[in-house]
């Protein structure tokens, strides 16, 4: 008998844990598995149209992925956009976080002036930066105008397009960074320090001994939502480069929708999607087997 009842809590026990995890799964698998699925099973398939259906290629949707310039172009500038912005966004985020921490003069205006940019929808934020960049009569120019400099068609040559987008997103992703650098070090122990000034530690050795150690935690949070951010970049794009010049500025997910629905090749976009996904699930198995452990001490 108590065998029976035991195995009866057992069971009610785990029937009670599947009812609090249905609405989670539900969502995930609507949302999140069966695209993921649905999508290595699309990049399988050639292009179908209505005269010739799809069939069954294998992996020649990679092949042909392989073989195109335009795919390493855009995987080199995706990988440039992830390696200055992510280090930039943290560091600034840090940086601010720190300053906006400390008991300074009109503390609040300060945090919300950095918090400001986060705010402003990403398509808002690249009209401002438009303006900024345009040709003659753009800010930039004009402060440039003030020291001589000619004028600079920041977004409409190769060798600045890519740097301007990249402004844009430092600008746009400091701040929202900084909100969680600052919830946590408002969570240290205030004896720390003041234990750290008996100890005749100076700011810069109490900051690097024990607040970055104890914001770790913190900074692989960021850094992984920084590089899904660099992935996922695709909305100031439209506004600001279009991908160009000669393809210049175009990243990832805009060739991904391009492909999809400028040129209607599904088949290509799938699999680009795919190997976006496997390149995802990879950073996240390493964070979790390495990085994540030694960033919570265990």
């Amino acid at each position: 008998m108590p065998a029976t009842l035991a195995g009866l809590q057992r069971r009610r026990l785990t029937l009670y844990a599947l009812m609090l995890l249905s609405p989670a799964m539900i969502l995930m698998t609507t949302f999140a598995f069966y695209p993921a699925i649905a999508t290595f099973f699309a990049s399988a398939f050639s292009r179908g149209t209505s005269r010739r259906p799809s069939v069954f290629v294998g992996l020649e949707n990679y092949a042909d992925l392989a073989a195109d310039p335009v795919f390493w172009q855009v995987v080199g500038n995706n990988v440039l956009y992830a390696l200055v912005t992510v280090p930039l966004s943290v560091v600034l985020a840090l940086a601010m976080a720190l300053w906006a921490n400390e008991k300074i003069p009109a503390r609040s205006f300060v945090r919300a002036s950095y918090f400001t940019p986060t705010m402003l929808p990403m398509i808002a934020a690249a009209n401002l930066w438009l303006f900024f960049y345009t040709p003659g009569i753009g800010l930039l120019d004009r402060i440039g105008a003030l020291f001589g400099a000619s004028s600079v068609n920041w977004l409409g040559q190769p060798e600045t397009a890519l740097w301007s987008v990249m402004a844009v997103a430092v600008w746009k992703e400091s701040g929202f960074f900084m909100i969680f650098y600052l919830a946590a070090l408002q969570t240290i122990p205030p004896e720390l320090k003041e234990a750290a000034r008996i100890e005749g530690a100076g700011r810069w050795t109490y900051t690097r001994r024990i607040v970055l150690p104890l914001l770790m935690p913190t900074t692989l949070f960021v850094v992984v939502n920084a590089l899904i951010n660099s992935v996922r970049v695709i909305d100031h794009l439209f506004i600001l480069t279009k991908g160009g010049p000669d393809n210049a500025s175009k990243l990832i997910l805009y060739w991904i929708w391009e492909m999809a629905f400028a040129y209607f090749d599904a088949a290509h976009a799938a699999a680009m999607t795919a190997l976006v996904l496997l390149a995802l699930g990879l950073l996240a198995g390493f964070q979790f087997a390495i990085i994540d452990r030694k960033a919570h001490y265990r």
